[in-house]
């Protein structure tokens, strides 16, 4: 329509995850959002809702954007269970030493905000903060541990994903970072080993 603003929604989306991602919900205002995507108070309210419902549609896109990542590392678990959890700290890794990326993580940072988010903000921030341990301990099982050491190493492992971005955030170099997941890669390969030795005759 002649006199309507067009603007692309993947783009805006984009703009409004960076914002939350860089400054947090509690320190990200509508003005915020006004200026990182370039449109007026009235356009994001009419086309992508109030502060908390944009909020949550830019968690959903991180969550799927690099849940897909995260899935497509752990695809080969039940054949190299070692191999894909490395590839999963590889993506968030790789999400870090990112230029164009802020530091850290926005579901950390949701995770650590949920005293001061809506019930509702914080019931999906937990949601997205658990799906990487379910999908965590669905690629361990599938690489052949118990039901009580895939729960285990799949809370540990997700700890230590959230603790990378807070870490980053707080100026850890590449190399600390890279340390402490060859740490968490190290006791799981050798969890593994003592399962195979114990299971041969």
């Amino acid at each position: 329509m002649a006199g309507k603003k067009q603007f692309d929604m993947d783009t805006v989306l984009d703009a409004a995850m960076i914002q939350f991602w860089r400054a947090g919900y509690a320190d990200t205002s509508v003005d915020d959002l006004s200026r990182a995507t370039g449109l007026n108070r009235s356009s994001i309210y009419s086309s992508l809702g109030d502060k908390d419902t944009l909020f949550l549609r830019c968690l959903d896109r991180y969550t799927a954007r690099y849940g897909d990542r995260y899935d497509a590392a752990l695809s080969c678990a039940a054949s190299e269970p070692v191999a894909a959890v490395r590839a999963f700290f590889d993506v968030t890794l790789q999400r870090i030493a990112d230029p164009e990326l802020p530091d850290g993580c926005l579901i950390a940072q949701s995770a650590m905000a949920i005293p001061v988010l809506s019930p509702a903000v914080a019931t999906h921030a937990r949601q997205a903060l658990g799906f990487q341990r379910l999908r965590l301990r669905a690629a361990l099982k599938a690489g052949r541990m118990t039901d009580q050491d895939a729960d285990a190493f799949a809370v540990h492992a997700a700890a230590v994903n959230q603790s990378l971005a807070v870490m980053s955030r707080a100026g850890s170099s590449p190399a600390q970072l890279r340390a402490v997941v060859d740490v968490t890669v190290g006791a799981l390969s050798q969890a593994l080993r003592e399962r195979v030795e114990s299971e041969s005759p």
